[in-house]
């Protein structure tokens, strides 16, 4: 395949890359965890699904986009009283991905975007798109996946909660790979809750808290991933690739202004933070 239809990062040789930034394809660096998802889940939950969809969008925009291998670890000390779970520490994780996005600059790739697929990630993410932007000449933006398919799952879900092993990621798994799904095994199960906090720190709740899982359950699920089918799943996948086809487009069309310094004196321009 040549750099203009493959849009798999690894793929290409160094060569090809030349055609890529020359195009200036948009890079999307795919980022999870592994982390146990109930007794019905395997561990690879939040990387698998999202970079499902992360390859989904790079097949349908093969002429403008290239998928980087994903980032298979997070943040995830709270999940660590169930075996399996892999945790980093947020200053390696950020220093780990700014390292990728300072090298895909260097390279002369201007539109970098980080799709994330678990929630503990999300403000490092954020972190590393604004380090990238500060310290390249590139733009870097960064997204949850999971945010575009909100929409479409309200008008199938069937249960109140959407936290984690639930009915959304159950459901994607049962369409992306049913054979790796333990369905007879599946329960629901919900945090502990008060009027401003709950131990999950989910989105309805004004104060930000997530409590060591162990204290709090004993299956590793919040949520009810009893009420997940693959035909929901298939509704939430493309619901997710349209809606980040559309979030390609206008980051490639996004420009990169040039900078106007406003001070009337002098600055101490060898500074560096």
């Amino acid at each position: 395949m040549s750099a203009a239809t493959e849009y798999r990062y690894n793929r290409l040789t160094w060569e090809d890359m030349n055609e890529a930034i020359a195009a200036q394809k948009l890079v999307i660096l795919p980022t999870g965890s592994t982390e146990q998802h109930g007794r019905h889940l395997p561990l690879d939950v939040d990387v698998f699904l999202c970079e499902s969809v992360c390859l989904e969008v790079g097949r349908r925009a093969s002429d403008r986009v290239l998928v980087l291998p994903p980032i298979s670890y997070g943040l995830n000390l709270h999940h660590i009283d169930f075996p399996g779970t892999i945790h980093i520490e947020p200053e390696t994780f950020i220093a780990f991905c700014l390292n990728i996005t300072k090298s895909l600059a260097y390279h002369g790739f201007e539109k970098i975007l980080l799709v994330n697929g678990h929630g503990s990630n999300t403000p490092l993410i954020d972190l590393v798109a604004r380090k990238t932007v500060l310290a390249t000449r590139s733009l870097c933006f960064a997204t949850n996946y999971f945010l575009f398919l909100l929409e479409a799952f309200e008008k199938v879900r069937e249960s109140k909660i959407i936290a984690h092993a639930d009915e959304f990621e159950t459901s994607l798994y049962l369409y992306l790979a049913p054979e790796r799904v333990r369905m007879d095994l599946a329960v629901e199960d919900n945090d502990r809750m008060g009027r401003f906090v709950s131990s999950d720190s989910t989105a309805n709740y004004p104060v930000r808290f997530n409590d060591y899982w162990g204290r709090w359950t004993r299956t590793g699920v919040h949520g009810d991933p009893t009420r997940a089918t693959a035909e929901k799943g298939k509704v939430l996948f493309e619901a997710a690739v349209n809606g980040l086809l559309a979030v390609v487009d206008e980051l490639r069309a996004w420009p990169i202004d040039r900078r106007h310094d406003l001070h009337r004196l002098p600055v101490q321009s060898d500074i560096r933070w």
